[in-house]
């Protein structure tokens, strides 16, 4: 099969854009940068490696402490709910003694001793 005058010469041309282009790039320079592609490839799957390591070793200590830190923090909860209730009930025995005993305590000083407690939901400054 012989090639068509026309399809030739844009083939011809193609061949002449490309050995121009070749000719513009030193192969050394390609073939350095071929072989810094290569290190940094080696680099980036070592990388890679480690990170999968450390990302299936970080999968299995969550897996092993998180039935104990929910735990734990349910149990925090319940203590919390619990001394809320104890300092409810010490606030209103407070209340009742200042109402009953109204001398035993010098104005103000029931005010400020009713909750002394920190404000443990308020952000520390």
């Amino acid at each position: 099969m012989e090639k068509s005058p026309e399809a030739a010469a844009p083939a011809a041309a193609a061949e002449e854009v490309a050995a121009r282009f070749r000719s513009l790039v030193d192969t050394d320079d390609v073939a350095s940068i071929r072989q810094t592609q290569n290190l940094i490839l080696g680099r980036l799957q070592d990388s890679n490696a480690v990170l999968t390591h450390f990302n299936e070793y970080s999968e299995q200590c969550f897996v092993e402490v998180s039935s104990d830190f929910a735990r734990k923090t349910r149990l925090l909860k319940s203590m919390k709910a619990d001394l809320e209730h104890i300092f409810t009930k010490i606030r209103g025995m407070k209340a009742r003694l200042a109402a009953t005993y109204p001398d035993a305590f010098p104005d103000g000083a029931m005010a400020e001793a009713i909750d002394q407690r920190p404000d443990l939901e308020s952000p520390l400054d």
